[in-house]
């Protein structure tokens, strides 16, 4: 299953996670800075992400039993589920200390060495990113595309935030350094709401993506040219798994034995165009008016 082979991604995470809170908040301590203490904050959000991702994931990768027969995919949407919302707790943490900053500004001290400590973190942030988002997407993990996307999203903010300090130290206008910080949490806010909107999808069973549903079909047309007919086509995806289910109709007067082997090799056709799919057929006779009855709930849905 995809959710064991992206488990040991989170491992990574973890370790990327810790390393730079321990850079970011040595930056803080020597430069005093608010936009630093928002930057390794959102680090300590991301350390709980990957905790919580590490957890999803083992749940995930469980096999079906008996009070979850469908398997235990959706885990996956716990951890992005929780991490939207670590995201606006970071955020309003951080503006709060920015507003008091703002209301009493402070000096910046030892912006040097603060700051190369602030882009090592950076830097470690950018390619743990990398590595999960292309595991992500060859794994179909949302788990994994989630903390990349967050990573992604603590890189833009450290380099906002590195600007903003030099220009502080540039123009000497303190003001500058709560307005990053408070820049930052709009930022953070948004990028948690992009994520939750993503795991809301998931937990509403939302259909396979378009590109998908048409490869589908296209692999459905080829029978088709032979006579056979398809209708009541359903999808969802959960987690890594994709669920397809449609009927299809054949002449009456098939055994059950040639419907049954045509139905394997569509199976077969679709699963290995899009690996981790689950399908499910219903045989019908063409020839009987009540297998077209799904045909009005087909019209419904596209309408």
């Amino acid at each position: 299953m995809s959710a064991s082979a992206a488990r040991p991604y989170t491992i990574l995470s973890i370790a990327a996670a810790v390393a730079t809170i321990a850079l970011k908040f040595a930056a803080y301590h020597l430069t005093d800075s608010v936009g630093l203490l928002s930057d390794a904050l959102e680090s300590g959000v991301n350390l709980a992400a990957a905790l919580v991702a590490f957890w999803a994931l083992s749940l995930a990768a469980k096999p079906p039993d008996a009070e979850h027969q469908y398997g235990h995919s959706k885990a996956e949407y716990f951890s992005s589920g929780l991490e939207s919302a670590l995201i606006v707790v970071a955020a309003i943490s951080i503006a709060v200390a920015a507003i008091d900053r703002l209301l009493h500004p402070e000096a910046i001290e030892q912006i040097g060495l603060g700051l190369l400590l602030s882009l090592l973190a950076t830097a470690i942030n950018g390619g743990v990113a990398w590595i999960l988002l292309r595991a992500g997407r060859r794994l179909r993990s949302i788990t994994l595309r989630a903390d990349a996307h967050h990573l992604l999203t603590d890189v833009w903010t450290s380099i906002g935030v590195i600007i903003g300090i030099l220009l502080v130290k540039w123009t000497g206008w303190l003001i500058l350094d709560p307005l990053i910080a408070i820049a930052v949490a709009i930022n953070i806010v948004w990028a948690g709401y992009r994520l939750m909107i993503e795991t809301g999808s998931g937990l509403m069973d939302e259909a396979l993506a378009i590109d998908e549903q048409t490869l589908i079909l296209d692999i459905l047309t080829r029978y088709a040219d032979q006579g056979i007919e398809f209708h009541a086509m359903r999808s969802r995806q959960s987690g890594s798994r994709r669920f397809v289910s449609f009927h299809v109709l054949v002449p009456g007067n098939w055994t059950v034995q040639r419907g049954h082997n045509l139905l394997e090799e569509i199976e077969l056709a679709i699963v290995q165009a899009l690996p981790h799919t689950h399908v499910t057929t219903h045989l019908e006779p063409i020839e009987d008016p009540i297998s077209w009855d799904d045909q009005q709930l087909d019209r419904s849905l596209r309408e």
